[in-house]
């Protein structure tokens, strides 16, 4: 899939973005969230960040789903999600079904 780089304003916090794109002339909406998860809110003990990253991830709203983890620093790591059903249309646009 071609990517299109848009920077995005960096806030604390949850941010939601909703992405209107025409592709060949097909409009399609798309919506991402991007999260700050810190490493001080692990609630369970762990050997390594990555497991903490794992247990965060299985309690997230079943709506999103996992779309890229970012460079982590050492407060926290920025995640970015994409609603369930929008990654099922960019799979749809990517294979041309």
């Amino acid at each position: 899939m071609a990517h299109i780089a848009i920077p995005i304003p960096s806030t604390p916090g949850k941010q939601e973005i909703e992405i209107e794109v025409s592709i060949n002339g097909q409009k399609q909406q798309l919506h991402y969230r991007i999260e700050l998860f810190y490493w001080d809110e692990c609630d369970v003990p762990v050997i390594d960040r990555a497991e903490c990253i794992r247990h965060m991830l299985q309690q997230y709203d079943q709506d999103w789903t996992l779309y890229y983890i970012g460079s982590p620093t050492q407060k926290f790591v920025p995640i970015t999600f994409v609603k369930r059903d929008d990654l099922h249309i960019q799979q749809k646009l990517m294979t041309g079904k």
